[in-house]
């Protein structure tokens, strides 16, 4: 009997598993119940009492064997060795569940308004050239904008640079395809300003773009009305005059935000009022430079930052909070 123990204490050595089921198996053929061990100690009854040390020794010894290369499996297995049956393509535990970033949940719920009256989303490359970035939308050579300080310049002769606002998306839409157009070009722009808690070089501008037949001021001002109304809740809204080289008469968007707080007094510098956009009538020279005739067609254009309209929806003071990925605060949005 002792020879036999010898023999399966070298199968138990040499044993190797490629599968959880064969494993199991072993440790049913081994250690089970009605198991090899188990025979072994009811034969302990029946072995001469002069042999019964030696034959305990033995039984004691595979015994040790079968409980190490159990142990083995175990600690080899939580080690991801791998099994046949095993699959390696799940993912690790504890799974955190994600969130939109607050930029996107902002733009999208802008998106969803326009598209609610009839625009749809244009886009276009964060890589553009003179015409389409300045050029086209008349802004002339000697315009500041231009100038290396305000603007990424990647080449020269030809000029290739980082667009400085989506306003290129829609040249290039308004190239391609003829009135009626009533677009919306979100997306990054790039410019070279130093980064504080008020602005930064990367952020992201949304902008809306309309043409058609006898479109007036009166259509920008119901537009504006209606968004501001749909996004912030307040549908007091004043218009100031202001200057963009791509549309003229241009103005600036102010909306009333109120004065019902101490952050409400903070943000409107205690005049209640938060400037939100820019906007006016696209001018007549940039829709003669993309071929579109200028007697027959009008309309307008606007455009805000987006950063700038989730830092007053969300009532955040800096700006850089949105790209330093920072888990503290992306957690707050996750039910949103």
């Amino acid at each position: 009997m002792t020879e036999k123990i010898e023999e399966l204490l070298i199968e138990v050595n040499n044993f190797s598993a490629t599968s959880k089921d064969e494993i199991e198996n072993f440790r049913i053929k081994y250690n089970g119940k009605k198991g090899v061990l188990n025979d072994f100690y009811d034969a302990l009854k029946t072995v001469p009492n002069d042999q019964k040390k030696e034959f305990g020794q033995k039984v004691n010894s595979l015994k040790q064997a079968i409980l190490a290369k159990l142990e083995d499996f175990k600690n080899a297995s939580e080690s991801s060795v791998v099994l046949e049956k095993e699959d390696l393509t799940r993912p690790a535990f504890p799974l955190d569940l994600g969130s939109r970033h607050p930029i996107n949940l902002v733009k999208n719920r802008i998106i969803e308004i326009f598209k609610s009256i009839g625009f749809a989303v244009a886009d276009g490359p964060e890589i553009e050239d003179d015409w389409h970035n300045f050029t086209a939308l008349n802004l002339p050579e000697y315009h500041p904008a231009r100038d290396m300080q305000d603007t990424f310049f990647i080449e020269q002769n030809p000029d290739i640079l980082l667009r400085t606002h989506t306003s290129s998306v829609q040249i290039r839409y308004m190239e391609e395809n003829q009135p009626p157009i009533r677009i919306l070009s979100p997306g990054r722009v790039f410019r070279n300003e130093a980064v504080s808690s008020r602005s930064h070089c990367i952020f992201h501008q949304i902008e809306g773009l309309y043409i058609d037949e006898k479109v007036s001021f009166a259509d920008l001002k119901q537009t504006i009305q209606f968004f501001t109304t749909e996004l912030f809740g307040k549908s007091k809204i004043r218009m100031r005059p202001s200057y963009f080289p791509f549309t003229e008469p241009s103005a600036e968007i102010d909306v009333y935000w109120g004065l019902n707080s101490e952050t409400d007094y903070r943000i409107t510098k205690g005049t209640g009022w938060l400037e939100i956009m820019g906007c006016g009538m696209v001018d007549p020279a940039v829709l003669k430079n993309v071929n579109i005739d200028s007697e027959k067609y009008s309309g307008y254009a606007f455009g805000m930052g987006i950063e700038r309209i989730t830092m007053l929806l969300y009532q955040m003071s800096d700006i850089r909070m949105f790209f330093e990925n920072d888990k503290r605060t992306l957690e707050q949005f996750k039910t949103l």
